[in-house]
């Protein structure tokens, strides 16, 4: 529906969302939160329905999360009244965090949330699509590709047979520049061998394609492995590792879909020794979980939303032994990851705390992160642009529903910090190898070359992690096993 308060013409906002977000303890409330439709006694402007958007948000969660559902139907209607997936940054925003509310109501009547889904089909050509405009209308992906890149040129120097491992196989740019910068080697460019994961063959015989017509040009000896699978059900024999190669793996917002299975294990085997089996037998790993609350950073500190306080985040971790015939959860898959050897494992995920045990935990977070997407849509692309629409709706819609309406193993998208990769990572027997200067260099240098200021990027410790403001959104670690 076409909001009645957008504004004409240009797609800059007088606010943006992260900005209102910092107002919000300033704010006594606009027309008081119990009103009804207070904004037909006067039209709002932005900042103000902005605001009023996010009160609004966090009331009708509050609601679900107790189960007052008439109280959070009527908050429903107020919202809806208030934003649009065409409208301004909050509007977009608020449109689809409404309808992910709205879709965990639903589930409380499984037979109806099935029936409204049934005749929900995402065609592949559409997925492809959509991922393919993410890479395109942001930096992220491209920034983590230059990292990844350089961190596998310089651990594989002067080695003669190269193997890598992509755990997402769907984008052959990446691997077309390193294509260019092993064969300008002076030594001539490795043998080199691909193992592409992905779920739909049809992806993999593309990539195959793209990767082979490319390597022939360059006159590399290559081979494309293709793997059909989810990870969390791959046979890690079908990866066929040789002795004599050097191993380099590559996963790109990949790893956090795994945390999902971490809630099928119970919490009375924490604290317990896991056994985990590499080449060289079974050794005894002691894996001691720590229940720490998570804090919600800039959120919490700055005491920006006041009266909504989430409960601790526990860092949550058990595993079984990785198993070809077995869903593996985080922890198994890491591990079998780590008897592979790998002289490098370069690994990106979203630098976000949106794996919560509270539903008023996660939404915060996923406001404040999804926010700073959506702002930097707006101030990079047109409103009308079908790529944003597309975009918004296809992947980040489609993220936001799943963090918010799904629990269990339905909920794929856990996004969590940097720390908490380091201690996972950590624990599975890997060691941090620190991101090159001159990788950096490269990726810093693209990120001012992209023209928009608001894109930032800052080392910790040797990993890079890039922001939006002041917002961190991604980071890149690279690791090697540790013996």
């Amino acid at each position: 529906m076409e909001s009645m308060f957008q504004e004409e013409g240009s797609s800059s906002v007088t606010c943006s969302p992260l900005q209102l977000f910092s107002m919000m303890s300033l704010s006594p409330g606009i027309g008081g939160i119990g009103s009804p439709y207070p904004w037909l006694s006067r039209e709002l402007k932005s900042e103000e329905r902005g605001l009023y958007l996010i009160h609004l948000l966090l009331t009708c969660a509050n609601h679900v999360a107790s189960g007052s559902l008439e109280n959070a139907n009527t908050t429903l209607e107020q919202i809806s009244q208030l934003a649009s997936p065409d409208g301004d940054t909050m509007q977009r925003i608020a449109a689809y965090f409404t309808g992910a509310l709205a879709d965990r109501i639903l589930k409380t009547w499984p037979g109806l949330h099935r029936a409204l889904n049934s005749t929900r089909i995402v065609m592949l050509s559409e997925e492809i699509l959509v991922q393919k405009y993410f890479f395109e209308l942001f930096p992220f992906l491209k920034v983590a590709y230059i990292m990844t890149n350089q961190a596998i040129v310089e651990s594989m120097e002067g080695e003669k047979m190269v193997h890598i491992i992509d755990l997402n196989a769907a984008e052959p740019a990446q691997w077309i520049a390193l294509f260019q910068v092993l064969s300008a080697r002076p030594e001539g460019p490795p043998h080199l061998r691909i193992t592409g994961i992905h779920q739909q063959k049809e992806v993999l015989d593309q990539m195959a394609h793209k990767l082979s017509e490319e390597a022939e040009k360059l006159d590399i000896p290559f081979q494309f492995n293709p793997v059909v699978s989810k990870l969390e059900n791959l046979d890690f024999d079908k990866l066929r590792v040789k002795t004599g190669e050097a191993l380099a793996i590559s996963s790109i917002l990949q790893l956090h879909s795994l945390l999902a299975l971490d809630d099928e294990s119970s919490s009375s085997r924490r604290k317990t020794p896991i056994l985990s089996r590499n080449s060289n037998g079974l050794h005894l790993q002691k894996v001691m979980l720590m229940n720490q609350s998570t804090s919600l950073g800039d959120l919490l500190e700055k005491d920006m939303i006041n009266g909504y306080s989430p409960s601790p985040d526990s860092a949550s971790s058990s595993s079984s032994p990785a198993s070809s015939t077995a869903s593996m959860n985080a922890e198994s898959f890491l591990n079998a990851l780590w008897s592979l050897s790998p002289k490098v494992m370069v690994v990106t995920e979203q630098d976000s705390n949106h794996n919560g045990s509270t539903l008023m935990e996660r939404l915060l977070e996923a406001l404040y992160s999804y926010a700073a997407l959506f702002d930097c849509l707006e101030s990079t692309v047109s409103r009308t642009s079908v790529e944003r629409l597309k975009v918004e709706k296809m992947l980040f819609g489609e993220e936001i529903k799943n963090i918010i309406a799904c629990e269990g193993a339905e909920r794929k998208e856990r996004h969590e910090k940097l720390d908490k990769w380091f201690m996972r990572l950590d624990l599975c027997g890997f060691g941090n190898v620190p991101l090159s200067y001159y990788g950096m260099l490269q990726a810093r240098r693209f990120l001012q070359s992209y023209g928009c200021e608001g894109y930032r990027m800052r080392e910790e410790n040797g990993c890079v992690v890039i922001c939006w403001q002041d917002r961190s959104l991604f980071s890149t670690t690279a690791w090697r096993a540790r013996k």
